[in-house]
């Protein structure tokens, strides 16, 4: 083992604790928003483990993309619709945790059993090809056009949603306006129709306004 070997298995050891704390955190955080920072940290994470394996590109886009568009999105979304409510305890939660602890054990054994029953390769000559870019470009615009396309869409339905629920905040309803202008409406001859205090005549049956004569 070289340094260069060396010094891989560490940084893919100290990003593999990284990422695993972070989505770890991710999910026990009582904080909505410390989980939304910490699923940052797992998409930085995955892109130096991208780096690791020479895809320069695909890290970039994983900074780019989920970093600095989806997980900003995130926060907006909490930060917009975010309602101070209780959480109303879900019934046999206890059943629920344990069948999600058993699924997620079942899956580790199952990743880990395929891993090492794997048959890795190494090879000794590093390969020379095309650059990561022009594959995935290719990739795009060929094998993967509708998924991209369809990506796209998505993106675009997720930026319309956002920009309706920032609106909402700013848009009065049709109540509320109608109910300040009949408020703000001034009558016709305020002198008459403001009253500031009543006296009854002799007989207490009319009332009479103060700023108004009584015909006799």
């Amino acid at each position: 083992m070289n340094l260069a070997e060396g010094v891989q298995i560490v940084s893919f050891g100290i990003l593999a604790v990284m990422m695993i704390g972070a989505a770890l955190g991710v999910v026990l955080s009582s904080s909505i928003v410390y989980s939304a920072f910490l699923l940052g940290g797992v998409f930085i994470s995955i892109a130096g483990l991208y780096l690791l394996l020479n895809g320069d590109f695909v890290a970039a886009a994983q900074v780019l993309i989920y970093v600095g568009a989806v997980n900003v999105l995130i926060l907006f979304a909490i930060m917009l619709v975010n309602k101070r409510q209780d959480f109303a305890p879900y019934p046999s939660a206890g059943l629920r945790k344990i069948f999600t602890g058993v699924v997620s054990l079942g899956l580790f054994g199952l990743l880990s059993t395929m891993i090492l029953a794997t048959p890795w390769a190494y090879a000794t000559n590093p390969v020379t090809g095309e650059s990561s870019i022009v594959v995935i470009g290719q990739h795009f615009f060929t094998d993967f056009l509708l998924p991209f396309e369809l990506a796209s869409v998505l993106l675009l339905m997720a930026m319309v949603g956002a920009i309706i629920l920032a609106r909402r905040e700013y848009l009065p309803d049709a109540d509320t306006t109608e109910q300040a202008q009949s408020v703000l409406t001034l009558p016709e001859r305020p002198k008459e129709m403001a009253a500031i205090g009543s006296i009854r005549n002799d007989s207490g049956d009319t009332p009479v306004y103060r700023g108004s004569s009584r015909r006799e």
